[in-house]
């Protein structure tokens, strides 16, 4: 009687085992069959607007370097929401021909500032959908409202105005109209560089 116990014992030790090992197995495929969304290798495009004289004539330009820490998610507002990104002033690019514009952007309007290497920010999104980045500029760290859209195909694009006195930019905007005092002056003889800045960027997802 005891040898069949044992043996019964055993049997049961074994499907035991068995079950633990596929239910594992399965959980594990399932695991793996979760797809997340991961974003494209220097597919971020980061572009601004500032805008000069009292007709406010625009001055478009992108920085050319961002970097981006995150973490891969299940949806693509999953991979954003939490995004840290960084910006190196010195990768500002206006298409200006003299190149003269952007050493004097750099020099009289960032180098004005604190922390005048880099522009930092994090993304988050709420669950009305709004989006807003906890930008860092001058030593300052406000929220900055953007609004956005996901295309079929997974980009991602953002667009919001700056204000730059949220960012105590004021100076560093006056600074920089002194420099270019007659570059920024209209037919009406005024000189004015204005403090609200257009916001355009986007981002590319793929599937994993």
């Amino acid at each position: 009687m005891m040898k069949k116990l044992q043996v019964a014992a055993l049997a049961l030790l074994l499907v035991t085992a068995f079950s633990c090992k596929q239910a594992k197995k399965e959980e594990q495929k399932t695991e793996e069959a979760v797809a997340t969304y991961s974003i494209v290798k220097d597919s971020t495009d980061v572009r601004f607007t500032a805008y000069k004289t009292t007709e406010k004539k625009p001055v478009g330009g992108t920085f050319k370097q961002v970097d981006l820490t995150y973490e891969a998610g299940e949806t693509p507002m999953e991979t954003l929401n939490g995004m840290q990104f960084s910006i190196p002033v010195s990768s500002l690019f206006t298409n200006d021909t003299t190149n003269t514009r952007d050493p004097k952007i750099i020099h009289f309007f960032f180098d004005m500032m604190k922390e005048t290497q880099t522009i930092k920010g994090t993304f988050s999104f709420d669950d009305n959908k709004n989006c807003s980045v906890k930008l860092t500029m001058n030593g300052v760290s406000t929220d900055f409202p953007m609004e956005y859209e996901v295309t079929e195909d997974n980009h991602v694009n953002f667009s919001g105005t700056m204000d730059l006195k949220n960012w105590d930019a004021l100076d560093a905007l006056a600074s920089l109209n002194k420099a270019c005092f007659d570059l920024h002056t209209g037919p009406d003889g005024v000189s004015k560089t204005w403090e609200d800045v257009a916001i355009k960027a986007s981002v590319y997802l793929e599937m994993n």
